[in-house]
């Protein structure tokens, strides 16, 4: 199987993860205590639809949303409700969309108003690991390469990542090959050729690496009760530098106004 893109389905997964990208953002212009998971989850969702995409998770292996909503010592998969944010709160929101084809995904964790100092750092360590795996996504390289950036940032931070989950290949599939864990070795795993698309998804803990699952089948929570980070971008492996798909610029915008 030949997981390098052609440059025509490149552009495609470019407008989802612009469209993710741009989703995400109109999530940020309404997160605040109160509010609730639920009404997050239908924003997106009526945003994607009026841009002529489909909810990439709704209905994904049975899935029942737009979103995975992930609040503090959920991990990912967190499944949108009437939950009230609260301040000091933070919530992961992944987005997935479908269009002409292919998908799109990416990640990020708000601060529900103030947060934490400790919490404030896991935040951006998790992103920096983000950061640091992105500019390891270089053809010749491999995923163990990708992997090792990822997990050293986060553990000499004092954090932990989550073993049991992974980035992926992104395409006509929402999770295609490669794998891509937050944990391993330089120069083992797969080769990265230009042109593939993978996701780097970080999931970072506070505390001690061990997760579970809930009784709802979905959601993810740290065994510790401490909480955990997430950030996602997908990426096209290059030669020299590594070209981010989905980005976290319109994120930053809006919260910069607020």
């Amino acid at each position: 199987m030949q997981l390098s893109k052609t440059e025509e389905e490149i552009d495609l997964l470019r407008l989802n993860n612009d469209l993710v990208s741009r989703t995400l953002a109109e999530v940020a212009k309404i997160i605040r205590p109160g509010i609730t998971t639920l009404e997050l989850d239908k924003r997106a969702e009526e945003f994607i639809r009026d841009n002529g995409a489909e909810p990439g998770f709704l209905g994904y292996n049975g899935y029942p949303n737009t979103l995975c909503i992930s609040v503090n010592d959920a991990v990912v998969h967190g499944i949108p409700s009437g939950y009230q944010l609260k301040e000091g709160d933070i919530v992961s929101v992944d987005c997935g969309t479908f269009m002409h084809g292919y998908y799109g995904d990416s990640a990020y964790t708000f601060p529900v108003g103030e947060v934490a100092p400790e919490v404030q750092r896991l935040m951006e360590v998790t992103k920096r690991s983000l950061e640091l795996g992105i500019e390891k996504a270089l053809d010749g390289l491999r995923v163990g390469d990708v992997s090792y950036a990822v997990q050293q940032c986060a553990e000499a931070n004092g954090f932990s990542v989550v073993r049991e989950l992974v980035g992926h290949g992104l395409g006509r599939k929402m999770h295609e090959r490669p794998e891509v864990p937050n944990y391993g070795y330089k120069n083992r795993g797969p080769k990265l050729v230009e042109g593939m698309v993978i996701c780097i998804e970080p999931m970072v803990n506070m505390g001690a690496k061990e997760i579970y699952q809930e009784r709802d089948g979905w959601t993810i929570r740290t065994r510790d009760g401490k909480p955990s980070a997430h950030f996602e971008l997908a990426v096209v492996v290059r030669k020299g530098k590594a070209e981010t798909l989905s980005t976290f610029k319109y994120i930053d915008e809006v919260l910069k106004v607020k």
